[in-house]
């Protein structure tokens, strides 16, 4: 099958305490690969690793046959990765559509020559990118939001904004760190079916997710961590019903 993402012995310490401990991975193209285990097991910072947030102390990341391993932060979200965080990184005091278009990646007008020399060409991208804003909206479910404040949306429907913003980046891998935790079981089933969606249309995603009955719903296959380290890695209902799951984590 082939592999979009490749993790290769990857390690890391933070004052002696080991949060990766030589952890390997590979993410298939088209996949949804759901990463379950307690706090403190290393999960966000296996996505800080990938994304650029963490430097590693050794080992290496590969994505699309590209060395990730000690490219900032800002070069890795150009090769099409994107992800969420835990804490919504959201501009609460903008509308929900400005929160998206500011999500477009190489815009014209964000230089200034364009702005003078080109301004046909920068009110062109601005309308397509508007555009694709308002099909978004529409296939979020949420194009009724478009005009609101994001602050005063609920918390379920900020994280749909947060995958829509993903989306705006033309991201092919998404990360998403806990895209249902804490949300009402409604809008839990819509954010899924999204992603399922997503998936069709070639999308790959990693999600962290401690919603152990979502990540059997969506995800094709599941990767248990504790300690730094893949203890189980499998189908859901294998990795479920895996001893070493069951008695650090889900009993």
């Amino acid at each position: 099958m082939d592999q979009v993402l490749n993790i290769i012995n990857v390690n890391k310490k933070f004052d002696g305490t080991i949060a990766l401990d030589d952890f390997s991975l590979e993410i298939p193209r088209d996949s949804i690969t759901g990463i379950i285990g307690p706090n403190g097991a290393g999960k966000t910072t296996l996505f800080n690793a990938i994304t650029g947030f963490l430097p590693l102390d050794s080992g290496e990341i590969i994505y699309n046959g590209k060395n990730l391993s000690r490219m900032p932060s800002y070069k890795i979200a150009r090769t099409g990765i994107v992800r969420t965080f835990q804490q919504l990184r959201l501009i609460t005091r903008m509308t929900v559509q400005d929160n998206i278009l500011l999500s477009f990646q190489n815009q014209a007008g964000e230089n200034l020559k364009n702005i003078f020399l080109f301004p046909g060409r920068v009110k062109n991208q601005e309308e397509k990118n508007q555009e694709k804003t308002n099909e978004l909206l529409s296939f979020m479910g949420i194009e009724e939001k478009a005009s609101d404040l994001v602050e005063g949306l609920s918390y379920g429907q900020q994280k749909m904004i947060s995958l829509a913003c993903c989306l705006a980046s033309g991201a092919d891998l998404l990360l998403l760190d806990e895209p249902v935790a804490g949300i009402n079981p409604e809008l839990i089933e819509k954010i899924l079916r999204v992603i399922k969606k997503l998936q069709k249309a070639g999308k790959t995603f990693v999600l962290i997710e401690h919603n152990i009955e979502a990540v059997m719903q969506v995800c094709d296959r599941v990767i248990f961590m504790n300690e730094g380290k893949k203890l189980a890695e499998g189908d859901p209902e294998s990795v479920r019903h895996d001893p070493a799951v069951i008695e650090a984590y889900l009993e």
